[in-house]
């Protein structure tokens, strides 16, 4: 798999402990293990946010109002500026 380096800045007693915790030769890896960590629990509440909002009767009734419009503009806009 390919790799990038980036360059981050920690608060110090958090860069303390990581070095005092964690081998040297084992931070790339426990660094990208914490990371993928944190973002799945992200997408996770991401997607479970987007659950309760689809189960809200206001946001179905948008829903419906939008689904109500057609998909094509009918009528041209005659009156606007022209470039």
């Amino acid at each position: 798999m390919a790799s990038r380096k980036m360059t981050f800045a920690l608060p110090e007693d958090l860069a303390a402990q990581f070095i005092h915790r964690v081998p040297a030769r084992d931070r790339s890896r426990y660094l990208a293990a914490a990371l993928a960590e944190k973002l799945a629990e992200r997408e996770r509440q991401l997607i479970r946010a987007c659950e309760l909002a689809n189960q809200d009767a206001e946001v179905a009734r948008v829903e419906d109002e939008f689904d109500a419009l057609p998909d094509e503009i009918t009528e041209t806009w005659t009156d606007a500026p022209s470039r």
